[in-house]
Formats: structure tokens, sequence, C-alpha cells
């Protein structure tokens, strides 16, 4: 009889982002938004409900890119288009999971779009990173929680590789609220036309 030997399972491998812009582009948020039309039409983004899933906390300014960009969403009309996760009522490491599951029992299966801060480089800071496939929420901070999302949307907040958590805690606001308002923009407007 042959022995096999069962290796721990793979984490899959984030998609490369199909787009990589900073968000001082003056173009900015047309790109975002066209990237968001082309990636998602395919599957049914004109005609399907939509959920967008903004992950973060308030209570860290690097990590609070996601409840902004909730919050600038749902002061505005979209239709098909659930949001979750706001300054008010934010979505983080310890309700994620419910959430998620709250939502896979919807019978409408909504399409996900999933909004995070992310760490990078330094070349990476200020970069808006938009692509196909799910979004690892909390990666940065070495945090394990699922995957989540049809598209992400991840913003480069702070340099990485260094206590992480403390970085978070002392990012710049400004460069916070101008990665939400652009991510923001660009949303609106795929949203809006589709």
């Amino acid at each position: 009889m042959e022995t096999k030997y069962l290796l721990p399972p793979k984490k899959p491998v984030p998609a490369a982002p199909a787009l990589r812009v900073s968000y001082k582009d003056p173009l900015a948020p047309y790109k975002v938004a066209q990237t968001i039309l082309d990636l998602l039409t395919p599957l049914g983004f004109n005609v399907r409900e939509r959920g967008i899933l903004c992950i973060g906390s308030d209570r860290s300014t690097g990590d609070a890119l996601g409840p902004l960009v909730g919050t600038i969403l749902s002061s505005s009309p979209l239709s098909r288009t659930t949001v979750w996760g706001t300054l008010k009522d934010p979505v983080h490491a310890l309700n994620l999971e419910a959430l998620l599951k709250k939502v896979a029992q919807d019978k409408n299966q909504p399409l996900i779009i999933a909004i995070d801060a992310s760490l990078g480089k330094s070349g990476s800071v200020g970069m808006i990173e938009i692509g196909r496939g799910a979004l690892y929420p909390g990666a940065g901070v070495k945090k394990e929680l699922p995957p989540v999302g049809d598209l992400y949307l991840s913003g480069v907040v702070n340099l990485g590789g260094f206590m992480e958590q403390m970085v978070l805690q002392s990012t710049r606001l400004y460069q916070v609220m101008e990665l939400a308002k652009v991510i923001a923009q660009g949303l609106l407007l795929a949203l809006n036309r589709s």
C-alpha cells in the first residue's frame, strides 16, 4: 500500500491588480470606475444585486479607509446596492464572519466589492489597487480572516513590514481621507452607470 502525505492546503494568492493608480492622479476616479466596469460587467454587474463591503475600524486612522468609503457611499443614492461598513457601524475582525454568513444566506447572492486598507512598500503608499477576486482582510497585520469579494479595492495607507499595528495607528488621516474620496467617487461613477 502506498503512503500518501498530506500537506496543509496552500492559502490562495490574491489576483494581481488590474489597476494601480495614485490617489493624486487627477483621472484616478475615472480610471477606478472604468476598471470596475471592465472587471465586473462580464459577471452581470449591471443586473445583479451588489454589495460593497467596507472593512476596517474607526479606532485606527490607517484602518479607517473602509469605513470612510462606506460612510461616503451610504450618503448617496445607489440602486440595487447595499453598503456594509461605515464609521457608525464598522465591519472589522470581530464581526466580519457573522456578516459573511448573513450575506451567504441572501437569496439574491449579491456581487461583492470588498474595500480595505493595506500596507506596502514606500513607492506604493497612496496607491489604489483594484483586482478581480477576493480580498484578504487583516493580512497586513497578520490576522487570519476569511477572504471576501468578487472584486477588491485596496488603498495603500502606509509602510508595511514592521510594527504594522503601530504604523496603522500613526497613519495620517488626511491621506486616508483622500484615498477614501477617490475610491468612493470611482465607485459612484461605476455604480451609477450600470
